[in-house]
């Protein structure tokens, strides 16, 4: 770059993913000391998307993410530039512990089980969750060899091979399904949890693997030397002090315009993007970062990448619903003493997990009261979706009734949709990326980023709409499209 005329850039898309880009872009002029112009896109009535925080009555309830991780550093590396680093509080650890629903009845989840393997024998010896054979399968673990074949395989086919039957319907399914809304028997490990298949290639055991990880860390606890936050965080006033952050930066810079949607996209063959409003006036731009569904991309690029829409459409997408609820502790008769709950498919329930959001954080609910998020929907169940919200609400009452004896009218109960909101990663998802990625490339100045291609998690989208930024930012505008 490193003109005095501005750099034209577009973001279409005004969730998390996007003003992640958009912010990206400040920062990225800000350094080269090159002007920028740049306009944000967002066809709703605000930014945010399904993320975002509001207040009821003394509940602060979030309707997206309530939490992040921080394994993987790129949203808490936003929170220090974006100066909200003392905000963040830890999880509470007074209830530091997972149920899993067993014959209808809440059981814990086996002490140093870390999603698919555990690390620590005698909690799994000693659980009721599994039959003395479903045990012994599990710790035949120790002795089955690796796999030859180095191509993806499908989460339920590697737990199956690696720990039985049992252990994947009994555990890895719900803890798994509350986090991808996903069917195992189709999701990609490799898309997904690639470290179990790194654990498998290099210790051969995932247990030993574990064991090994676990005793590490503990040292490292021991020796003062761990890290700083635990394993998730939030701000103390919610989500939204992240989002509302990121909107003041960015419009301090840029123009962000709502209610308007994008129709087409088209490349000007001297280099740069013409954006086609639904209106049907044109704008023209440098750089362009699309931020939005991957399907949604399709439409607006077939006519000038019909091969690259083609692989934007192959990424399939899962709807689920989230119902919030407040309650008073009396009218509750489980001790909810955990984190919260999540549900085997093969307990036949109409709900996913239960997630006690008052217990893991402070301040999201009243003295006396429990703030409940309950999990609907999925690639299991998208039928459950089809219901009304009224019809939703009673499902969902009478599953908490039955499960946590959850009795009493809620302080409130709101139903919140992700229609079509949740990407799939399927066995394969990892090629078909890379096609994506490699067909992007060919367009210079374009980049995509969201939820869709590596990873679903809040970090995972912030490092997405920041990749897609140095992408475009690096870009050569003197380039011309390949037709």
């Amino acid at each position: 770059m490193g003109t005095n005329s501005p750099t034209r850039v577009a973001v279409i898309g005004g969730g998390i993913s996007g003003l992640a880009a958009a912010y990206r872009c400040i920062e990225l002029a800000d350094e080269s000391l090159q002007p920028l112009q740049m306009t944000m896109f967002e066809a709703g009535d605000c930014v945010g998307g399904v993320f975002g925080t509001s207040h009821i009555d003394d509940y602060l309830v979030e309707r997206g993410a309530d939490m992040f991780i921080t394994n993987k550093p790129w949203a808490l590396d936003l929170c220090r530039r974006l100066g909200l680093e003392d905000q963040l509080i830890p999880l509470d650890e007074t209830f530091r512990r997972s149920l899993v629903l067993r014959n209808g009845r809440p059981v814990p989840v086996p002490d140093g089980f870390m999603l698919l393997s555990p690390a620590k024998v005698w909690p799994i010896l000693s659980s009721s969750l599994f039959s003395p054979w479903g045990k012994l399968r599990m710790g035949l673990e120790y002795i089955i060899p690796r796999r030859a074949d180095n191509g993806d395989e499908s989460l339920a086919s590697f737990v199956r091979r690696r720990f039985g039957k049992e252990a994947l319907d009994r555990l890895v399914q719900p803890l798994v399904g509350g986090i991808y809304t996903s069917d195992p028997e189709q999701l990609s490990l490799r898309a997904t949890m690639p470290r179990f298949l790194e654990m498998e290639k290099a210790h051969r055991s995932l247990i030993r693997a574990s064991k090994r990880q676990a005793s590490k860390q503990a040292a490292a606890e021991q020796q003062g030397s761990g890290a700083r936050y635990g394993l998730f965080v939030a701000p103390k006033g919610g989500m939204t002090v992240i989002l509302d952050e990121l909107e003041r930066r960015v419009k301090e810079r840029a123009e962000i315009r709502l209610d308007t949607k994008i129709s087409r996209i088209d490349p000007v063959e001297a280099g740069g993007w013409s954006l086609t409003l639904s209106d049907g006036s044109t704008q023209q731009f440098d750089r362009v970062v699309i931020a939005i569904r991957s399907h949604q991309v399709a439409e607006l690029i077939g006519d000038f990448d019909n091969q690259l829409a083609k692989c934007l459409r192959k990424i399939p997408y899962a709807s689920s619903a989230i119902v919030v609820s407040g309650h008073r502790l009396v009218d509750i008769s489980d001790p909810l003493d955990a984190f919260g709950l999540v549900i085997p498919h093969a307990e036949k329930r109409k709900i996913l997990a239960v997630s006690y959001t008052s217990r893991k954080l402070a301040g999201r609910a009243p003295e006396g009261r429990v703030l409940l998020r309950t999990f609907v929907g999925g690639a299991m169940q998208p039928e459950l979706l089809e219901q009304s919200d009224e019809e939703i609400l009673r499902m969902v009452r009478d599953e908490l009734s039955e499960i946590l004896g959850v009795g009493g009218d809620p302080d409130f109960a709101i139903v919140v949709r992700y229609q079509n909101a949740m990407p799939q990663y399927h066995v394969g998802h990892l090629e078909l990326v890379e096609q994506i990625e490699s067909r992007t490339k060919t367009h210079p100045g374009l980049a995509l980023a969201g939820n869709a291609y590596r990873g679903v998690g809040i970090p995972d989208c912030i490092h997405s709409g920041e990749q897609a930024a140095e992408r475009v930012w690096a870009a050569d505008s003197a380039t011309t499209h390949p037709t």
